[in-house]
């Protein structure tokens, strides 16, 4: 129970926090941190509790960012209808695309993922037409703002909705790892990510336990790329498809706690931040030095902390609160004496 304290803290803070936040800048850094702790745990399904350590995840948000544009530019489907159909397809992919890439182990695996987004990629930047669907190939596409939109056209004319749509979204992923973690298919999965041979002879059916947990990740990214697209109304190749994207979903994940429920929410909150300020107070000064920052702090944490700075933060709260009501208490004895 009282290791559940700062997580609901936290959530109590996400909650309220855009009663006290007047300027719209901040608040698309919130909606950002959320966005990335979504995404960042989706990853971590497939990548922390199965241990198949993924660059190429950003190919499925682009997935599902496009899918549900396409469908809502071309037929007037709903982004809402669109996210599902996005996310599906997303899985689906990740499917076909894990039968013949997870017989591969290491870094073989992690290359093979980043040339499957890589290919994405460059069809996204290439590829001007298909048929009369115009893909915008490196231009993008532009998501056509309605000036009557309603709640089901997935437009609102501040960012405050986009806000809560995101926090539900995280409360949703959250507790989809939190059971899977606490399941059958949590146990299998971690027996994968120990030891594949051994799980194998217990008679765990890697490939399909594999194939389970990208299909979940998949779906869930391609429901952020959705999300994305809403938000900014605007896809472009580079942005949803590019390799820094998938990148952040791994750091985030390794530096909150990879295999963790929670890791990733906590990685979020630490390195967005930090890389948001950095980017502000230091981005004009020496053009790219944030970059140069994050990656520091993302070596210092993996360095010093392996597993991920969520447990030793819990604990250190923890401890904190322990300890005042300990001195509390000894006050209290020393004042009754």
């Amino acid at each position: 129970m009282k290791k559940s304290i700062p997580l609901l803290v936290a959530a109590i803070v996400f909650l309220i926090l855009p009663a006290f936040v007047t300027d719209d800048y901040i608040l698309l850094a919130c909606i950002n941190i959320l966005l990335f702790a979504y995404l960042a745990t989706a990853w971590n399904i497939v990548g922390g509790f199965a241990g198949q350590l993924s660059f190429g995840h950003s190919a499925f948000m682009a997935i599902g960012g496009y899918v549900s544009s396409l469908l809502f530019i071309h037929a007037g489907l709903t982004p809402w209808i669109g996210m599902l159909i996005g996310g599906i397809i997303s899985a689906i992919v990740a499917v076909l695309i894990g039968i013949p890439t997870f017989k591969l182990k290491g870094a073989y695996y992690a290359i093979a993922t980043i040339a499957f987004s890589g290919g994405l990629l460059t069809i996204l930047n290439t590829v001007k037409h298909i048929g009369k669907i115009d893909l915008g190939a490196s231009e993008g596409i532009v998501i056509p703002y309605k000036s009557d939109a309603t709640f089901l056209d997935f437009q609102f004319v501040d960012k405050l909705p986009y806000y809560y749509i995101i926090f539900v979204f995280l409360a949703v992923i959250l507790l989809v790892a939190w059971y899977i973690d606490r399941s059958k298919l949590g146990f299998y999965l971690t027996a994968l990510r120990e030891d594949e041979e051994a799980a194998k002879a217990l008679g765990i059916n890697t490939a399909r336990v594999k194939l389970y947990a990208a299909a979940i990740s998949g779906f869930f990214t391609g429901i952020g790329g959705t999300f994305f697209g809403q938000l900014t109304m605007y896809l472009l190749p580079d942005t949803v498809a590019g390799p820094g994207l998938s990148s952040q979903m791994v750091f985030l994940s390794i530096v909150g706690g990879i295999g963790t429920v929670f890791g990733p929410f906590v990685g979020s909150i630490f390195l967005t931040t930090i890389g948001e300020i950095t980017r502000v107070t230091l981005g004009d000064t020496i053009p790219g030095l944030h970059l140069v920052i994050y990656g520091i702090i993302v070596a210092f944490v993996i360095l010093f902390y392996p597993k991920g700075i969520a447990e030793p933060l819990q604990n250190l709260l923890l401890k904190g609160k322990e300890r005042k009501g300990f001195d509390e208490r000894t006050l209290t004895n020393q004042r009754s004496q």
